[in-house]
């Protein structure tokens, strides 16, 4: 299983060609393995961009974010992964739903796939892209 920012969860379904080559791969192969998930907090952040017309979507706001969240297992926020986001170094993202995102792969032992240079170069966590 491997985990989906929500940048690559929007691009996923609407513009795949955004994707690097080795996200696309490892999406391919994760949705046929162990599957793909998100974090809770990427639902919230999806209607965010929705609401705020950042996405273009037809239909509801609801009905695009479950069209986009279902094919993804949905990891709910736990008290480690609460603890866990609030433990990151100055070095990574200072943004409440990137740390949520990132905890979640870090109490999943799982990767994230993000383009996130911040992330990435944070060595916080695995990381593809």
């Amino acid at each position: 299983m491997i985990l989906l920012d929500t940048h690559v969860l929007v691009w996923l379904a609407s513009d795949p060609g955004k994707l690097s080559k080795r996200a696309a791969d490892s999406i391919r192969q994760a949705s046929h393995q162990g599957g793909l998930a998100i974090a809770a907090i990427t639902l919230w952040e999806i209607s965010w961009l929705a609401t705020h017309r950042r996405v273009q979507i037809g239909g509801t706001v609801e009905s695009f974010v479950e069209k986009i969240s279902s094919r993804t297992t949905i990891l709910p926020v736990t008290v480690r992964i609460a603890t866990l986001a609030n433990q990151f170094t100055a070095s990574y993202s200072r943004d409440p739903c990137d740390r949520l995102i990132g905890a979640t792969a870090l109490s999943e032992s799982i990767a994230l796939i993000t383009k996130d240079k911040n992330i990435r170069q944070s060595g916080e966590l695995q990381t593809i892209w």
